[in-house]
């Protein structure tokens, strides 16, 4: 096998989504960027949008753009999300952050499923999840939160364990489909199934996935799921997250934040709540409209993109780089840290290594952006629209090089607070 960067060059000139790396803002052509899964570039229709909501519908408009469609904003960009993440329209809407959604869905689905009081997580589960599950069970008398013990690589999730915990006082089963460590993808539909048999419900985080890999959450049969809007969608730092409640099971649940956006008649100003219909009665307070429309651009490039594509060449791209990290990496003291079965792996890959923390900062220095995460991987996010195969050969050659010259031992041992 030739891993070398004039066979890097070819696969790009096949790279079905090549076109698609000018829709977006490079600075520092020199710069490899493999961090899209914690914050993704900025697209140039995401600078002309917010640009266009500050000037015109802000600056000019002023409070009359409420009527001219920010009000709807929400529901709208939940309908233009939710093909990506295979959900029919009325079913999604953008509201808050990820983990105030979790925690309204989360309340909401033990409220219904009440007197069942059981949640079930998993510790491959991203721990601010599992923060918050914790805090919702503890607003109900006699509700706990099961966390069941992963296989022992921490990359790998033990499914059959997993299902093995769920039981007849299972309210909701909680779980990040595409785990933020590892990259480990779960057999969705397999594991709804389950639940749904033992009466439970399913609630899927899909942060890592959305933009990423396909998502088929009407197919599954899932019940709730929730997602943010920075990483893949390319929404910008802080960018509002989403929700998504299963039509059916959408007049069932009350919204424990009981908020004026999601009253029926908002300018009625009632005093007695009563929530609207549909998906909107989960959009509580007031959204914040710049961070908003800046997501648009990101779910219109996807779609016209296609998510069967963009997961097709995330699946290329992974395996490329897992051959590199074999070939290049491995003798430096390297080792791959997420399922080598690309239909197991979201669009992320990571690499552990003793010396990790101070490795990651060294290629940062380097000139190549990844991500740490706690105790020795480095996360290499691959969004396929913007990264190819060339980044990542310069990527591992430069991660090989630093090693190699030892500069990574010049970093300091202590760790910055955000990694």
């Amino acid at each position: 096998m030739t891993l070398d960067r004039t066979d890097a060059r070819r696969r790009d000139l096949a790279h079905p989504l090549r076109e698609y790396r000018a829709r977006f803002v490079a600075a520092d052509a020199d710069l490899v960027y493999l961090d899209g899964n914690s914050l993704g570039r900025l697209t140039h229709a995401a600078r002309e949008r917010v640009a266009q909501v500050v000037e015109q519908e802000w600056g000019e408009r002023l409070i009359r753009s409420w009527g001219d469609g920010w009000f709807d904003a929400p529901l709208r960009l939940g309908d233009l999300l939710a093909p990506l993440i295979g959900a029919a329209p009325g079913q999604v809407a953008f509201a808050d952050s990820t983990s105030v959604n979790l925690y309204k869905l989360a309340l909401a689905a033990l409220e219904h499923r009440a007197p069942r009081g059981t949640i079930v997580t998993d510790t491959l589960n991203f721990p601010s999840d599992v923060y918050v599950l914790d805090g919702a069970v503890r607003q109900r008398s006699g509700a706990r939160l099961v966390v069941v013990p992963t296989d022992h690589d921490q990359v790998h999730a033990d499914e059959d364990a997993l299902l093995d915990a769920i039981d007849d006082d299972t309210a909701l089963v909680a779980l990040s489909h595409v785990a933020f460590k590892s990259g480990y993808r779960y057999d969705a539909a397999r594991i709804t199934a389950a639940a749904h048999e033992a009466g439970a419900l399913v609630l899927w985080d899909l942060s890592h996935s959305v933009g990423a890999v396909e998502v088929a959450l009407d197919a599954w049969g899932a019940d709730l799921a929730i997602g943010c809007g920075y990483k893949y969608l390319n929404g910008g730092p802080g960018a509002p997250a989403f929700l998504y409640v299963r039509e059916g099971l959408q007049s069932r649940l009350v919204p424990p934040i009981q908020g004026w956006f999601g009253q029926r008649d908002p300018f009625a100003f009632e005093l007695r709540y009563e929530p609207a219909d549909g998906i909107r009665r989960f959009v509580a307070g007031t959204p914040p409209v710049l961070s908003l429309l800046a997501l648009e651009p990101g779910i219109e490039l996807l779609r016209e993109a296609g998510m069967a594509t963009v997961e097709a060449t995330a699946r290329d791209l992974g395996t490329y780089l897992i051959d590199l990290v074999d070939h290049r990496l491995a003798p430096l003291g390297f080792r791959v840290a997420s399922p080598r079965d690309p239909a197991r792996r979201g669009s992320h890959v990571s690499v552990a290594h003793d010396d990790a923390y101070r490795i990651s900062r060294a290629l940062t220095a380097a000139n190549v952006i990844p991500d740490f995460r706690a105790p020795d991987s480095i996360r290499l996010g691959i969004a396929p629209l913007y990264v190819g195969f060339e980044d990542l050969w310069i990527a591992v050659e430069r991660l090989a090089a630093v090693v190699e010259r030892g500069a990574h031992l010049d970093v300091p041992a202590e760790r910055s607070v955000v990694t």
